[in-house]
């Protein structure tokens, strides 16, 4: 059950003034802790003009050092390796850093690692692998590296350096590397897109014209906007304004690769928008990673061969839907465990357990952090799964507001190999034989940090209107703060004492409530997954309601709401 929280409590709109769609979004705006005038303006009209080192927090002098060593590479022919991460974040980062090296005639090749045989990040075997069969010389991690002090160490006794690009917290020590090119405030895809911009402007002798230098700004924004959105990172700032302009360039990419993976998925260019990247494009790169290898994923994003193009989304699809079984039955399996492990789960009181962590032998490494996802959902509990192999396991972890998962897991750093990650997403390894001790540690910890107030369902309403305010005008004046998704949610309303007609269930199973509501002109509502208050519904039903204000694209342009909560209003 939801604890409805609204964000303006002192204010509805029967207090507005007769515009009241634009006080509307005053508040809105003051919602999202936006109250200067200078503020509302970058907010309400991103600049390209923004996107500077300052305000990503990105140090030009490392920016300078990582140059430095690249003009060696380049005057020695040495070979240089570019070492991604194996998901959607880091597979961009990789094709933005290993195309823009390319084409300034670097001697450079790409690694993906294993997510099995190598695990995440640098280690020891991709090293050697790379020494070996790449002979480089230079590495350039994107998407990790902040914490692999050891794994560059290594790095160096085979005469590599390394130059980091990456996006996660950064360890009490870091590495010994030529260059940190670091930040927490964007994606890795993002980092990759400053370093590009600046070497492609200093590498060269060339003197960039103004119009030149607009163009630069506008290349690769449509993998950043890909990869900020699938990497779940704030669409505030600097992102927000990669993915309003991103989200432009990407719906007109020229990139074959992308091209052919908006077809196969059955999209259309033009119509891609935050819902589409995430739930649909994004979760076909991070397939590959997930069950085999990313390296195809890769090759996607930078080839010029329309037909390799199609068999490598052929791949991708054929992948996907197996990840999608395969997480299924998994989540099933992780249910199961913890509804049987857990005596107090759903009670969320003092005695009651305060975060999930489970293992299992069948638990593959590359779903654990879905499983860990969904069981937040369900259960509002810090997660932690691990994938048990014989000797080492593997964990990903998923987080609660409140509660910082890669801090607390940090907390037991000497029952670890390594660890990593954000506040609300990390991973780690650890000996299988410490499991249980390191279990007995986290919650305990979650037990101290986490109150009872933090583990209730809240939704965050902005505002309370009548009905009757809910208008095209409306509409069109809210998607002026979109894009929408983390840290910029689509705006959320509470209507109360509205009166129910013509309600039904929909869906395969259903489990979808739709209905109408009694006003002029009449209103669809629909709330996915709300299927078990449909018994309760008899015509001229009074409800309260909490929804966001869509578009109905599928039958007719007319307006709809997206249920997210109902009550019935005592009487």
């Amino acid at each position: 059950m939801y604890k409805w929280q609204i964000l303006e409590q002192n204010l509805n709109s029967t207090k507005l003034s007769a515009d009241k769609e634009e006080e509307i979004i005053k508040i809105l705006l003051k919602n999202r802790g936006l109250n200067k005038k200078k503020e509302i303006e970058a907010f309400l009209y991103p600049d390209l003009g923004n996107l500077t080192l300052i305000n990503a927090g990105i140090s030009q002098k490392e920016l300078r050092k990582a140059l430095e060593r690249i003009k060696k590479a380049i005057k020695n022919n040495e070979s240089v390796s570019v070492y991604t991460d194996y998901d959607a974040d880091g597979i961009c980062a990789g094709a933005i850093v290993w195309e823009s090296l390319y084409s300034l005639g670097v001697k450079v090749l790409p690694y993906v690692p294993h997510r099995v045989n190598e695990g995440y990040g640098l280690s020891k075997k991709g090293i050697s692998n790379i020494s070996e069969k790449q002979g480089a010389t230079l590495i350039i991690t994107v998407d990790h590296g902040i914490t692999a002090v050891e794994k560059i160490d290594y790095a160096k006794k085979l005469g590599i350096d390394v130059i980091i690009i990456d996006h996660h917290l950064k360890p009490g020590k870091t590495p010994k590397a030529i260059a940190l090119i670091h930040t927490t405030r964007i994606c890795a895809t993002g980092v990759a897109w400053f370093f590009s911009n600046y070497i492609n402007t200093h590498l060269t002798q060339k003197k960039f014209s103004i119009s030149e230098l607009e163009s630069l700004k506008h290349r690769n924004l449509d993998l950043v906007a890909l990869a900020t959105i699938a990497d779940l990172v704030p669409l505030k700032n600097t992102n927000r304004i990669f993915v309003f302009f991103g989200l432009r360039e990407l719906n007109q990419t020229k990139r074959i690769g992308l091209n052919e993976l908006i077809k196969g998925s059955g999209l259309n260019k033009g119509k891609l928008g935050v819902f589409e990247i995430g739930y649909i494009l994004a979760p076909r790169i991070n397939a590959l990673g997930r069950l085999s290898h990313a390296l195809d994923a890769l090759r996607l994003l930078c080839t010029r061969d329309s037909d390799k193009a199609r068999k490598i989304v052929n791949i991708l699809t054929t992948t996907n839907l197996e990840r999608q079984k395969l997480t299924e039955s998994s989540l099933l399996k992780a249910i199961e465990i913890v509804k049987k492990e857990s005596l107090f789960l759903g009670q969320k009181s003092k005695r009651g357990q305060k975060l999930i962590f489970i293992s299992h032998e069948s638990f593959q490494e590359g779903i654990i952090g879905l499983i860990a996802g969904k069981l937040v959902e369900e259960f509002n509990l810090p997660s932690i799964v691990l994938s048990m192999g014989e000797k080492f396991s593997k964990a990903s972890a998923r987080s609660i507001n409140g509660f910082n998962i890669v801090e607390s897991i940090r907390q037991a750093r000497d029952l670890l190999l390594d660890v990593g990650g954000h506040p609300m997403a990390a991973g780690f390894t650890i000996l299988t034989e410490n499991i249980t001790k390191l279990k007995k540690r986290m919650m305990n910890i979650a037990s101290e940090k986490i109150i009872d107030d933090d583990l209730q369902k809240v939704i965050k309403i902005d505002l309370e209107i009548d009905i009757t305010d809910i208008t095209f005008k409306l509409f069109y004046s809210i998607q002026r703060l979109a894009p929408f998704g983390i840290g910029n949610p689509e705006p959320i309303f509470l209507s109360r004492n509205v009166t129910v007609s013509n309600a039904s269930l929909v869906g395969k199973k259903k489990q979808h409530l739709k209905f109408s509501l009694k006003a002029t002109p009449l209103i669809k509502a629909i709330g996915f997954g709300l299927g078990e208050f449909y018994q309760k519904i008899i015509p001229n039903t009074v409800l309260d309601i909490v929804y966001t204000i869509n578009i109905d694209s599928w039958n007719s342009n007319s307006l709809q709401l997206k249920l997210k909560d109902v009550k019935f209003p005592e009487r």
